[in-house]
């Protein structure tokens, strides 16, 4: 597991792609469990060590996440996910080229829940949450018509970016729900950048990781 950055408050740590951020029905290792086992281990903590989590990535995403290392951090930190201060940045490749080399996306989201799916929708039906983005185009691979995007979420909704795109037809390679090119692929979705409020200090802080799928020498990140 990569350690970015730990105090006796926070830890934040570079997910691996299809890890989940918690416990679930396939009972595969997850990130909260492995960070309480390394607060565990390396400080010697007698039982459960507390790791708080604070927000989620889905299943195949990987990049980075902050957990809490006490309920004061947990609660801060939870509390600024809620105010939308907590600022998250993603990487994504996508089919074909955006004309538009900047914008704004924004609908209404629907999530079914027995497929575990969710859908834009009219935002008159019922149980329909508002979705917003923005994104900038970094790169366009002409030959192989991918589109390498940043994108800032300003919801957190069930596949927001996955969704999104996907309805403006743009679908994220790589998909394996909704997406219509990288079949069998590793989905090209990656969470870049978190800035934060440290919950006790109260300093700024931002913490980057890397998209392994992303040449520095043609994206300027």
């Amino acid at each position: 597991m990569n350690i970015i950055y730990e105090d006796n408050q926070i830890i934040v740590v570079e997910k691996e792609p299809n890890v989940p951020s918690q416990s679930d029905k396939t009972r595969d290792i997850d990130m909260l469990t492995m960070v309480k086992q390394y607060i565990k281990e390396k400080y010697n903590k007698p039982g459960e060590a507390y790791v708080g989590l604070v927000h989620r990535l889905d299943r195949p995403v990987g990049g980075v996440m902050v957990f809490a290392r006490t309920s004061k951090a947990a609660s801060r930190l939870s509390e600024q996910v809620r105010n939308k201060t907590l600022k998250k940045i993603y990487i994504a490749v996508v089919d074909g080229e955006i004309k538009e080399k900047s914008g704004v996306l924004e609908d209404y989201l629907y999530k079914d829940e027995r497929n575990n799916l969710s859908k834009v929708v009219s935002k008159d039906k019922k149980n329909s949450k508002f979705a917003k983005l923005e994104y900038e185009v970094l790169d366009y691979d002409e030959k192989r018509g991918l589109s390498t995007v940043k994108i800032e979420l300003h919801t957190g909704r069930h596949h927001q970016i996955r969704v999104q795109f996907a309805n403006a037809g743009h679908s994220l390679y790589g998909d394996q729900k909704y997406g219509t090119r990288g079949k069998g692929k590793q989905i090209r979705l990656w969470a870049y950048e978190l800035e934060l409020e440290h919950p006790v200090k109260k300093e700024m802080m931002t913490f980057k990781s890397i998209p392994p799928f992303v040449n520095l020498e043609y994206v300027k990140l």
